[in-house]
């Protein structure tokens, strides 16, 4: 290889010089920081002559970091981290204390942000097909219905949730549980499901049918366990100003509910995929206690046969324009198995009563 030119050892003469210079003025600031924190509980224990000359130097270097002069803050970096391991070494932390220290903020900043502003859930199952799928991996923001004291159902600032929200909550009947779904209708609403139809306040939900292809395959992430194809009609379905995808099986499970009020303090919930969820229909409405919190992203999205769902990276829970509109449901097919047209069966759809009328299904968080 030839010499170098002058103006390229130059060049990086100088970029060398502004790295030390960097890094010295980076030592300045953890040094005077440790210094005060030192000072703060141990000057008691120096000699006046040491304490004065530890104030001057770092009265001196205080200085040269406001006026970021690297030239002058070397030797004084040098000469008071020698004043410092000769008269306060015990005082000083090793490198070890600062890594286990820098650890442990990290994870309390965590639990914090977990306890009152957003957690990772996973969707397990296909019962809020097709806003979500199994697999899916969303963020639920925490505080936008009050604020919960941790290892408590006790909210501070506590805000009343809307009709069309997805939300997280305590599954009433299990607490160990946590399950996502839909509010159709709030506390002093009337609701009532006749006919695989939804009324609130003895006003019918509109709901309009799209044509695309609709078939699925219904699983559960967490078993592991893939059910059978099934074949399903998509509407989009409004309530209030909110506008969103439902789906019905066909034949069509006729889930009926009689009109009855939802009670103070609760909500009424129900499962986009209608016909393959387990919600208020069956063990009837949420109270406000038990809600984590409200959808808002999906951060990532894995499952058969695709693998990695690239494409929902970052959508919105309550997105809906055109790619709501037009998208096919086809959840946890094969390419080959999407294109396959299942004939419906013939056996007319049966309407159970409730409760107990996912007796003839499992359940589906």
């Amino acid at each position: 290889m030839g010499r170098r030119s002058k103006v390229e050892r130059s060049a990086a003469g100088g970029f060398t010089t502004w790295r030390r210079n960097l890094r010295t003025l980076k030592d300045a600031k953890a040094l005077l920081k440790e210094s005060r924190r030192i000072l703060k509980r141990h000057r008691g224990g120096l000699k006046q002559p040491v304490a004065q000359e530890i104030d001057e130097t770092v009265q001196a270097l205080e200085q040269a970091y406001k006026d970021k002069d690297a030239v002058a803050a070397r030797p004084l970096v040098t000469k008071q981290d020698r004043l410092l391991e000769r008269h306060l070494d015990f005082a000083r932390k090793s490198a070890f204390r600062e890594y286990i220290e820098s650890i442990g903020i990290a994870v309390l900043i965590a639990l914090l942000l977990r306890a009152f502003v957003v957690e990772a859930f996973k969707i397990p199952s296909g019962s809020m097909i097709p806003t979500l799928k199994v697999g899916d991996h969303i963020f639920v923001t925490k505080f936008l219905y009050g604020l919960r004291v941790p290892f408590t159902r006790v909210k501070f600032f506590a805000r009343s949730p809307n009709r069309g929200d997805v939300i997280v909550f305590i599954f009433p009947r299990d607490p160990s549980k946590d399950f996502i779904k839909r509010i159709v209708a709030v506390a002093g609403d009337e609701i009532e499901v006749r006919d695989n139809v939804v009324y609130v306040n003895g006003k019918r939900l509109a709901k309009r049918k799209l044509n695309v292809p609709c078939r699925y395959r219904d699983q559960d992430s967490d078993t592991g366990e893939r059910g059978e194809i099934r074949t399903c009609v998509a509407f989009e379905e409004q309530n209030g100003d909110r506008h969103y995808r439902v789906i019905h099986d066909v034949p069509s499970l006729s889930l009926d509910y009689a009109r009855k009020k939802v009670p103070p303090g609760h909500v009424f919930v129900m499962g986009d995929n209608r016909d393959n969820s387990h919600d208020s229909r069956a063990w009837g409405p949420v109270p406000y206690e038990n809600i984590k919190g409200k959808a808002m992203i999906i951060w990532w999205s894995s499952g058969p046969p695709e693998g990695i769902r690239w494409s929902r990276f970052f959508d919105l829970v309550h997105a809906f324009g055109p790619k709501q509109k037009t998208a096919p449901v086809q959840d946890g097919l094969a390419p080959s198995e999407a294109t396959q047209e299942k004939t419906p069966s013939a056996t007319p759809a049966r309407t159970p009563s409730l409760p107990g009328a996912r007796s003839a299904r499992r359940g589906r968080r």
